[in-house]
């Protein structure tokens, strides 16, 4: 067994608040308060997901290598990915590269409310 053990991912932003209700909606779960420029997210069986808040922040760019890149993203499994997709744009995310392949590609991308890129992926089975 390693030594190091996963705990969560932190993402930078303007309003730590807004961001983890965002992803509370999309995910499920309750965001905790750790002071006014961090919140956590606890997702129901899954890892937990904390916001900062960063002043001057800057959305990364999707796709771009050079510059502001997008630096990560994250993955969220959906059984239905119409339904999926209507749920996330109606939370306020962005569409960044929807499924141009006739519907046989098994992710669509989409910004969250600040830029950050994040993917619906088709649920494999395993």
């Amino acid at each position: 067994m390693a030594p190091v053990k996963f705990c969560l991912v932190a993402l930078d932003c303007p309003d730590p608040k807004a961001l983890a209700d965002f992803y509370a909606a999309v995910l499920g779960g309750e965001p905790r308060k750790g002071d006014d420029d961090w919140y956590d997210l606890y997702v129901p069986g899954g890892p937990r997901l904390a916001f900062q808040r960063a002043p001057g922040y800057q959305p990364p760019s999707w796709p771009r290598a050079d510059g502001n890149s997008q630096q990560m993203h994250l993955d969220f499994y959906v059984e239905d990915m119409e339904a999926g997709q209507e749920h996330v744009l109606s939370l306020g995310a962005t569409a960044l590269d929807l499924d141009d392949a006739g519907g046989t590609r098994e992710f669509r991308v989409f910004a969250d409310p600040v830029g950050h890129p994040f993917c619906l992926c088709r649920e494999q089975a395993t």
